[in-house]
Order: structure tokens, then sequence, then C-alpha cells
């Protein structure tokens, strides 16, 4: 939870950064990080009536993002679980599933790291 309002009442009361953070319980660049950032929206304390938390929010973190920004691959990782699989059966090896992945995935160069970070998946 933000403490947003605690944070900009106190600052603007003279109360310097660390000790608004140790009142609030969040780190002293938090609180700096909301200050620059209320004080970039051009809002002024006290705030008027009509600006709730919602919008207080979205006016103070409407750049940053809801948090869930869903990242993009460059490259197919391959089915882990398919994998895992493959590797019970008899005579198959991660040598032989990772010639078999980089014949359908040209050009990938980054594999053997793949490879390496998807073996400790486990199902």
């Amino acid at each position: 939870m933000r403490h947003v309002r605690d944070v900009i009442r106190l600052k603007s009361a003279g109360m310097p950064s660390r000790e608004i953070a140790r009142r609030v319980g969040t780190a002293p660049s938090t609180v700096r990080l909301t200050i620059r950032r209320f004080e970039a929206s051009g809002l002024s304390w006290p705030l008027p009536d009509d600006v709730t938390d919602t919008v207080l929010e979205a006016r103070l973190f409407a750049k940053a993002g809801s948090g869930s920004r869903q990242g993009q691959r460059r490259l197919a990782e391959p089915d882990w679980a398919a994998v895992h699989r493959e590797l019970k059966r008899k005579h198959v090896t991660l040598s032989i599933l990772w010639e078999e992945y980089i014949a359908g995935e040209p050009g990938d160069f980054f594999s053997c790291r793949i490879f390496g970070n998807g073996l400790r998946f486990r199902r």
C-alpha cells in the first residue's frame, strides 16, 4: 500500500525524508521518488477535494505503468514438460534434445543457456 498522502503531508510540514521514511515504514529513496513525482505532477498541498486516492496515484504513477508489464521474448523456448518427459525415456540425452532444438531454431546462439536454465524447471 502506498502512503502517498502521508509522505506529501509530512514533507509539506518540513520534515526530512529520512524521518518521513521512518514514520511511514518505507525506504528513504521511495520517499524521495514519491516527492519528485508529486512535484513533477504539478499538484500542490493541500490537495483539492476532487483529487481522490485513485486520481492521485494515476497522476503520480501514470508513466511508471501498472507494474504488470509483459516481457517479450525474442527466442522461442522449448516445451519444458516435453523435454523432461523425453529425458525419462531410455537412450535420450540432453545433448540429443539440444541438437533437435537447434535444428528447429536456426541461428539461436543462446540455446545452451536456455537449456541450462530450463532444466531447473520441474513439473
